[in-house]
């Protein structure tokens, strides 16, 4: 169980480093549309959608990551007085029954609308907007791939937290 956590965790680390590139273009990209506007009063549709292309893929396949060192949003009324016991079977039911299961749902319900889009090579219906809009969409599914992956390694490191309890 622990050479699955520690080989899932480096996974994710790593898939999350290389996303967090993402993060430089896109603050390299507002700089850039920012400046176009304010020296030159000029904008592009084609900025703006990489924007927003750009922040929906940080946020998708960031997400995996963010889950890995507990960075995520987490409603902490009670969570940080808890034994590291109570906390593995708060972790567990929580991913076991709400983070696997959506995650199960996005994948299975986006494949269908990423596979539309690939098949039409979908693209911006904005005059002077990007071209293949399929591949941001594509991050749907990936990054329900990648939450889903550490969703099962969250389980198990929760599961060894309530049997170390129990041992």
């Amino acid at each position: 169980m622990k050479k699955a956590i520690t080989t899932i965790d480096r996974f994710t680390d790593l898939s999350g480093r290389a996303v967090s590139y993402l993060s430089l273009a896109l603050v390299l990209l507002i700089g850039v549309d920012v400046a176009l506007r304010y020296l030159f009063n000029w904008t592009s549709s084609a900025n703006q959608e990489l924007e927003w292309h750009l922040f929906a893929a940080l946020f998708l396949l960031g997400a995996a990551y963010t889950l890995r060192h507990d960075k995520h949003v987490r409603v902490d009324l009670f969570y940080s007085q808890f034994s590291e016991s109570q906390k593995g079977w708060v972790n567990f039911i929580g991913t076991v029954i709400f983070l696997i299961p959506f995650c199960l749902v996005i994948i299975w319900t986006s494949i269908p609308f990423v596979i539309d889009a690939w098949q039409i090579s979908e693209s911006s219906a904005e005059p002077g907007g990007l071209p293949h809009r399929f591949l941001v969409k594509s991050t749907i599914p990936i990054g329900a791939i990648l939450l889903l992956i550490q969703a099962i390694s969250l389980t198990l490191f929760s599961l060894s937290q309530i049997l170390k309890k129990h041992s």
